[in-house]
């Protein structure tokens, strides 16, 4: 053997010897106390029913607590994995879709060990229920800071729910150098899709950005006779027309309020958008009340929006910012006929008021039979509300059913922004139950009317979301990622 090989083979030993040096494979302790409750895990995975194509449910033990954690993972063939680095589990993604898809339709058991004080935990197993349904594969939500004052950075982003990968679809610089900064919002598809697709651009070169058959353009949408341009779109599923509520928008801060700040409306109106023929024509517009949220039914025949009731009679001269928590909205509808382009008589689907509460964000099944909204004590935006839950009733029935929440919604925070994915199996919502400050998407799974324990958007790093200190503002579901780039988006703006 020459030199050079001797030299070839010793530094091949050195690179296996490193390489089994990185790889960690943990054990199950030998000796451990058992603990009659499952574990305090972060994120709270524990008998949560999950898409059987999700990413891994990386989950995490107290680093102030514990100094060790290892999981057995084990499906219910008896095939066992076990993972554990410091007090984090991270499954690999190949192994854990592996064992998906021999689980679909059953489940994963999980056993989990913590080290505290040099002793070891053994906590009661739980299981992860892997659904035959799968989740649509594209998630895209804005990445928000709550500043309040003034835009920052923020970025239109998306995320493969059956990874970790995620993307940029356009950030609020690219196209803007001004201090005055620029705000990007609304994001919206047609059916899920994303040739058809649009998010608005507010403040220096803005418009409203839409993508027409895989086309760009930016248009202005607003008109003489409209309060504002458009604002919370929503497409039809069939036509190239977006309903738009169009607002005068104001925001006040609290200082000892819980909720911290308040949005409300002084005037809103429904319009409808013709991508086609950039024709604004009025959908309703009420002198006195005010419409906002259209959304439309999956055939779309029906559009629903909320509408403010009468304020009583000594109070509709006064400030709003006096009164604002009297102002409430119920949820209505209006049949449209698409030959014609035209609007029926409008019909109240469901009175919130006479509860003494108020709707937002109504979002309707794809089979038709259901709507989900947020409700609130007043008010339309309940997104920074503590007192807001999701709320889903039945449809085509003379009394509509109200179903049961409780695994989804969370005590004492805002839950807000629901929608429903392409197959209406799962459910997702903008939550701040876990420390009031930001929105974090949860998925809950939905069937036969029954709604599932509800868990957070798994990451790679389970720490990610408790360091990330941005909000997810409006998460949508896509069915297909948006394949326009960051600087083909920038390219309708003016230079």
């Amino acid at each position: 053997m020459n030199r050079y090989s001797q030299l070839s083979v010793l530094f091949s030993a050195v690179a296996v010897m490193l390489l089994s040096s990185c790889v960690h494979n943990p054990d199950v302790p030998v000796s451990s106390t058992e603990v009659q409750n499952t574990p305090d895990i972060f994120p709270d995975y524990c008998d949560v029913t999950v898409p059987c194509n999700i990413a891994p449910l990386n989950f995490m033990l107290s680093s102030e607590v514990y100094s060790a954690c290892v999981a057995r993972v084990s499906t219910p063939g008896g095939e066992q994995r076990i993972y554990g680095k410091g007090v984090k589990v991270q499954i690999p993604e190949e192994e854990w879709h592996s064992m998906l898809e021999v689980s679909k339709g059953k489940s994963l058991r999980v056993e989990v060990w913590g080290e505290k004080d040099g002793l070891w935990l053994a906590f009661s197993p739980f299981e992860i229920h892997v659904a035959e349904e799968p989740i649509d594969e594209y998630l895209s939500y804005r990445l928000i800071e709550p500043s309040y004052i003034v835009y920052g950075y923020m970025e239109i982003d998306q995320r493969n729910l059956t990874s970790f990968e995620e993307r940029q679809v356009f950030n609020n610089k690219v196209a803007c150098d001004s201090p005055k900064g620029q705000c990007i919002n609304c994001h919206s598809y047609q059916n899920y899709k994303t040739d058809n697709m649009m998010f608005h651009a507010r403040g220096t070169a803005g418009g409203t950005i839409i993508v027409n058959d895989g086309k760009l353009k930016k248009v202005d949408l607003k008109r003489d006779y409209t309060i504002s341009s458009g604002v919370y779109p929503a497409w039809h599923p069939t036509a190239k027309l977006i309903a738009f509520s169009t607002n005068k928008t104001a925001q006040v801060f609290h200082t000892v309020n819980p909720n911290k700040t308040e949005v409300f409306d002084s005037a809103s109106d429904l319009i409808l958008y013709d991508v086609e023929t950039d024709c604004v024509s009025v959908i309703c517009s009420d002198q006195e009340l005010l419409e906002v949220y259209p959304t439309w039914s999956p055939d779309g025949k029906s559009l629903y929006y909320c509408k403010s009731v009468p304020l009583p009679e000594d109070m509709r001269d006064k400030d709003i910012r006096t009164t604002f928590q009297k102002l409430q909205y119920n949820l209505f509808r209006r049949s449209f006929d698409l030959a014609t382009r035209s609007f029926g008589e409008e019909e109240l689907v469901y009175d919130a008021a006479m509860a003494n509460k108020s709707v937002s964000l109504p979002r309707v099944s794809p089979d038709g039979s259901y709507i989900l909204f947020a409700e609130g004590q007043y008010g339309c935006f309940h997104i920074w509300h503590h007192d807001a839950d999701i709320v889903c009733i039945t449809l085509g029935e003379e009394m509509p059913l109200r179903l049961d929440l409780s695994k989804m919604n969370s005590a004492g925070f805002s839950d807000s922004y629901p929608s429903w994915s392409s197959n209406g199996h799962w459910i997702m919502v903008a939550s701040r139950r876990d420390d009031g400050n930001y929105s974090r998407v949860y998925l809950s799974h939905f069937k036969n009317g029954k709604v599932g324990k509800a868990f957070l958007l798994p990451q790679e790093d389970p720490e990610h979301n408790i360091y990330r200190l941005k909000s997810y503002n409006r998460p949508e579901f896509m069915v297909e990622p948006v394949e326009i780039s960051v600087n083909e988006f920038s390219k309708v703006f003016p230079k």
